[in-house]
């Protein structure tokens, strides 16, 4: 019996040894965009994706699983394997999903590899559209409640609850759920919504050929790109909520994998390709942050946004 049981012994030591010495990765990493293809989470994902895979010596290839407002992607990451294999790209949207009761995770429940970027969201007209200023969009809303639509994310994202608290504020509007992001411009350029909720970056090319207007950014300062478009503080409205866009897996992944994953993604946004793309995409300076720090961060962000949630009464 005692052999027997010192035979099970070194086998189970035998069996740890090996898969901690088993290289990783040695196959490929399915990144899962928990958005639609044309965002900006969809575009973050492929970029650094290209730019890791000479890091990490294999393939990152990535789609698309968009529903309810990224939690449909991120259930799937939940189901899969702890072994590091399968990450998911995840953004403020989703965040803001638990404090307004409507996702289908909890912070605790996922490793968060790093973060990736950060930017202020604006709300966008077309450029013809007969609201010249935010004033004037603001005016014509609190004397028609609820008839602007706005194209959103989703519900309970950080869209939402944007134009929730306008309403807060006496000027109801709509929001208007597209969780791909084609069809949510498509729906803002063809008058299908009177107004965009985005982030510039993310309709650099709709900018650049002059066919949507900003009239407001939801930010503590006006950006230099932007230097005529006025800030939700400075009009008097407590709110900015920006995006953040990053990268997490499921919990129960060995840590040396994540700060393997974390290391590798850290590199890849060193290169000038990626701060060429941060660049053209307003992202904050400061948008990066490692494992270390990025787990605390969310958690903390949660809490504010349940403070938030509970102070403006956006939870029923």
């Amino acid at each position: 019996m005692r052999v027997r049981t010192l035979a099970c012994v070194l086998l189970a030591v035998a069996v740890s040894q090996v898969a901690a010495q088993e290289k990783f990765p040695n196959r490929p990493i399915d990144i899962i965009c928990t958005w639609g293809t044309g965002g900006g989470a969809d575009t973050m994902a492929r970029q650094i994706s290209s730019l890791a895979q000479p890091v990490l010596g294999v393939a990152l290839p990535v789609s698309n699983v968009p529903g309810a407002s990224g939690n449909t992607g991120m259930a799937q990451v939940l189901n899969a394997k702890p072994d590091g294999y399968t990450i998911a790209t995840y953004i403020q949207d989703t965040l803001m999903t638990i404090p307004m009761g409507l996702a289908r995770h909890k912070v605790d429940d996922f490793e968060w590899i790093v973060r990736t970027q950060v930017a202020d969201s604006f709300l966008f007209v077309k450029s013809d559209s007969p609201f010249r200023s935010i004033q004037e969009l603001f005016k014509h809303a609190q004397a028609n409640p609820g008839k602007l639509r706005v194209a959103a994310t989703g519900f309970g994202t950080v869209d939402d609850v944007t134009v929730r608290f306008l309403e807060k504020k006496g000027y109801k509007m709509t929001t208007v759920p597209y969780p791909k992001p084609g069809e949510r411009y498509a729906a803002a350029l063809g008058g299908h919504t009177e107004v965009l909720y985005e982030q510039a970056g993310d309709v650099l090319q709709y900018l650049k050929a002059g066919q949507l207007r900003p009239l407001i950014i939801f930010a503590e300062k006006r950006l230099p790109a932007f230097a005529d478009v006025p800030t939700s503080k400075e009009l008097g409205f407590d709110i900015t909520l920006p995006q953040f866009r990053g990268l997490a897996t499921r919990k129960g992944v060995p840590v040396e994998r994540v700060k393997a994953l974390a290391d590798a993604f850290a590199r890849a946004m060193q290169t000038p390709q990626w701060k060429k793309f941060a660049e053209e995409w307003y992202m904050s300076p400061d948008s990066f942050m490692g494992h270390e720090q990025f787990g605390p961060w969310v958690a903390g962000e949660t809490a504010t946004l349940e403070r938030l949630v509970k102070d403006f009464g956006l939870r029923k």
